[in-house]
């Protein structure tokens, strides 16, 4: 019997074929469909073009409905974990039709808070999920919501307040009747499972050792055994009973607050880490917390404050962002994630499923990468090969079985930063920089570029595809491009 035949025997398939939740089929960001358009633009091709409020959120499909999420005013004004909304500033989820692109309902959330995000980022920027009945989406500055196919509130869930400095990035995902949504922050990071019926909790998974991270799981099915959560969180990559959430097995000494989604193939996991310094050939020493309080301790009670930094202005200056709790102090929590980042070393794992517990040293990693890795990018496994586009514009592709490099190379035109996710279908890459610069790439070790566009526009969304259609949404507007029949 071959390999592909005893692992379609082992693993399940993770999710249907439809783009129903963040980068489609268990977040893989490959579609199989035979024709996909290839010369398009904002002026070239146009099936039609939506003009929405700005979010980052990605558009999801399910039977010829799109849903996506966006955000109106509202901005916070000062550096605080959250503030009181004083300044106006609406949520919405908005359902379009896909065929024309018309808004059929646009529902509006509540926001009790503003909470913080850096300005790359947006208060829509979780992507909705669906199961082709109802939609459900997340909102940090509220929690989870449901609605029908028709846009008619189902149930809604306060969660909150969160401290995650930077804003939400996580997207709730489904695993039969349950709807996960990962709420990792600075301090009172959780794993939280939802009966998508209800809106009841039906089980919480803290996760105290885990700050700031803005990954969406993926699910791997053995044969035997329960639906498994794959999280990314910081310095850790961690396996969950899907129906329980208890913590199944785990890998250690990865780099600090995680983006990507992690790609599932047959029993193989590939994620990956990135943090600026964590390329270094070794990790950083740092003085433990009893040396720091002897050097700048000065009232003796165990924490440092800004005032006490001043001999050092490089760790003042450090202190808003290392602050985890928010009480303007450095304690011991504090300085040991901090100690934990500097010595943290970025990865790109091909991990092998199988075993319990620490798996931190064993043969189960079966090769890891450090350089040349996205820093918000998903990897995208197609057809026997991984592709990682980086900032820059630099695209490398990896032999998934060895790690080993077969092209690098950086996208004429395309010299940007990314945040949306590479996609793939009928045999093309799409890739997507935050300046609205696409790059079209015929799939394949040694990957030609097919076709290029300009939307003149941000983009933070990563496209989705249904059909023969890919939807691309801008800061401004979705549009939809069809390949010929």
């Amino acid at each position: 019997m071959s390999r592909l035949i005893v692992l379609a025997l082992l693993f399940a398939a993770a999710g249907s074929a439809d783009w129903v939740r963040f980068r489609g089929p268990n977040g893989s960001g490959v579609a199989d469909v035979a024709k996909l358009p290839v010369d398009i633009g904002p002026d070239r091709n146009v099936a039609w073009r939506t003009e929405l409020p700005a979010g980052h959120s990605s558009p999801v499909i399910t039977k010829g409905r799109i849903f996506l999420t966006a955000a109106e005013g509202g901005q916070p004004r000062d550096a605080g974990l959250q503030k009181v909304v004083d300044e106006g500033g609406k949520l919405y989820t908005i359902c379009l039709d896909a065929q024309t692109g018309k808004i059929l309902w646009r529902r509006e959330a509540p926001r009790p808070r503003i909470e913080r995000y850096q300005p790359t980022n947006s208060p829509a920027s979780p992507s909705p999920v669906t199961d082709g009945k109802n939609v459900y989406v997340f909102f940090g500055d509220f929690g989870l919501l449901a609605y029908d196919i028709d846009g008619k509130e189902l149930w809604r869930l306060p969660l909150g307040p969160f401290n995650n400095v930077n804003g939400h990035g996580s997207s709730p995902i489904l695993v039969d009747d349950l709807l996960i949504m990962l709420c990792d922050q600075d301090f009172g990071s959780y794993l939280l499972a939802v009966d998508k019926k209800s809106g009841r909790v039906r089980w919480k998974a803290d996760r105290p050792d885990m700050t700031r991270s803005y990954s969406t799981p993926s699910v791997i099915r053995p044969k035997n055994g329960p639906p498994e959560l794959i999280v990314p969180g910081s310095y850790q990559l961690t396996s969950y009973d899907a129906r329980t959430g208890a913590k199944l097995w785990w890998i250690s000494g990865l780099s600090w607050q995680p983006k990507s989604t992690p790609i599932i193939d047959g029993d193989m996991i590939f994620a990956h880490w990135w943090e600026n310094g964590g390329e270094a050939a070794q990790p950083t020493e740092t003085p433990t917390f009893e040396e720091i309080l002897a050097k700048f301790d000065a009232n003796g009670d165990r924490k440092i404050s800004e005032a006490e930094f001043a001999p050092d202005p490089r760790l003042q200056r450090g202190l808003p962002n290392n602050d985890l709790d928010g009480d303007g102090l450095i304690d011991e929590r504090d300085w040991n994630f901090y100690r934990a980042r500097r010595a943290s070393l970025n990865a790109l794992l091909a991990v092998k499923y199988g075993g319990r517990g620490d798996l931190t040293g064993s043969r189960n990693i079966i090769w890891r990468m450090q350089k040349f890795l996205p820093n918000v990018p998903s990897p995208l496994l197609y057809r026997n090969v991984l592709y990682l586009i980086k900032d820059g514009g630099i695209l490398t592709t990896v032999d998934p079985k060895t790690g080993r490099i077969f092209k690098q190379g950086r996208l004429p035109g395309a010299l940007d930063i990314y945040y949306s996710s590479p996609v793939a279908g009928a045999g093309y890459v799409y890739l997507t920089s935050v300046n609205g610069k696409m790059t079209i790439i015929k799939a394949g070790e040694q990957w030609e570029i097919a076709g290029t566009a300009d939307f003149d526009d941000q983009c933070y969304a990563t496209p989705a595809i249904d059909g023969n259609a890919l939807y691309v949404r801008t800061r401004s507007a979705l549009y939809c491009f069809r390949a010929a029949e």
